[in-house]
């Protein structure tokens, strides 16, 4: 219900920089404030006596978490990627997993991640975690469908890959609590360009993102991910990169599996989809901003690439939007 009181907890492991937790406090900061009403009160804990003090001198003020937590909306786990827990108490796995089964929704901004899949509460749940730390974390928890989206929200879980993409969560979740007007206040508020989707990837340097650090590849994919709108040819590439055409289709099969036109027009795709799902501009607009000559050509690529046609998708997308708006006005 819109204009009630959310109390909402984060719970800061041992060496977690306060900094963690500024971009979600900012967002329910703003929202009281654009408001003009307490709309969210929000309180931090620790696990032990020692405080939160950042390297740069800076302290955050937070209490020892309750062994009984009550009141609260959402519990928060926050932790360092520094400084991952390796072992979670049997007191705090008993009190999340209890929180759970009482209604509490619980998430993990950043490292926050790791202990709350500890506790057991995350398997089977998609979640968002950090491009740095993925790895890491699927052969840790094998059980809990991990992903390099900017934030998911599963079945009661929420889950930010940390940085601008927690406020980014934090918007959406303002949206869905008040409404869009107030999110829109707050994003201006805060001088965020655009409310990103969660959805979209996280991005990932180009040279993780590749895979290699060959400058010829970097160099071409850069060049490729500058010309969407007037795709430059193969032969064009490799002048610009000071190869041969021979070389280039190499050195693209070596390190990507694939050839440039392919890369190239996956890529245009990939961008294509993105606009599809994020703008209201039309399907033809979208084609020819991204380098493709008619509708009929984009819808067959797009068909063949997805195995589903530009306007479907976009018709699918809206479809369960509805859903969840007629949903939420139910509740």
């Amino acid at each position: 219900m819109a204009g009630e009181l959310r109390r909402v907890a984060f719970l800061l492991w041992p060496g977690t920089h306060p900094g963690a937790v500024m971009p979600a406090l900012s967002v329910l900061r703003s929202a009281n404030r654009m408001a003009e009403t307490e709309l969210y009160q929000a309180d931090c804990f620790t696990l032990n006596e020692q405080p939160l003090l950042s390297p740069e001198g800076w302290q955050l003020p937070a209490r020892v978490l309750p062994q009984q937590l009550r009141g609260y909306a959402r519990l928060w786990l926050v932790a360092d990627p520094a400084n991952l827990p390796d072992i979670l108490s049997t007191g705090l796995t008993q009190q999340c997993r209890n929180l759970a089964r009482e209604g509490v929704v619980l998430g993990g901004l950043e490292g926050g991640i790791f202990p709350l899949a500890m506790t057991g509460l995350m398997d089977d749940h998609r979640c968002a975690v950090h491009w740095r730390l993925i790895d890491e974390f699927r052969e840790r928890f094998p059980s809990v469908i991990a992903g390099n989206e900017l934030f998911e929200n599963d079945r009661g879980r929420l889950t930010s890959s940390g940085g601008q993409a927690t406020l980014d969560l934090f918007l959406s979740i303002l949206a869905e609590e008040q409404d869009q007007d107030l999110a829109a206040l707050v994003a201006e508020d805060l001088i965020v360009e655009r409310l990103r989707d969660g959805s979209e990837k996280q991005r990932v340097p180009l040279r993780n993102r590749l895979g290699s650090t060959h400058p010829k590849l970097t160099q071409a994919v850069i060049l490729m991910e500058s010309n969407i709108e007037e795709p430059l040819t193969t032969d064009e590439i490799a002048r610009h990169v000071c190869v041969s055409r021979r070389q280039l289709e190499r050195i693209f099969k070596q390190y990507l599996n694939s050839v440039p036109s392919q890369y190239y027009l996956e890529l245009r795709l990939n961008r294509a989809r993105q606009m599809l799902l994020q703008t209201s501009k039309s399907i033809i607009q979208i084609g020819l901003s991204c380098g493709f000559s008619s509708g009929p050509h984009f819808s067959s690529a797009y068909r063949n690439c997805f195995g589903i046609t530009p306007r479907e998708d976009r018709n699918q997308r809206r479809a369960q939007q509805a859903v969840d708006t007629s949903a939420k006005v139910e509740n």
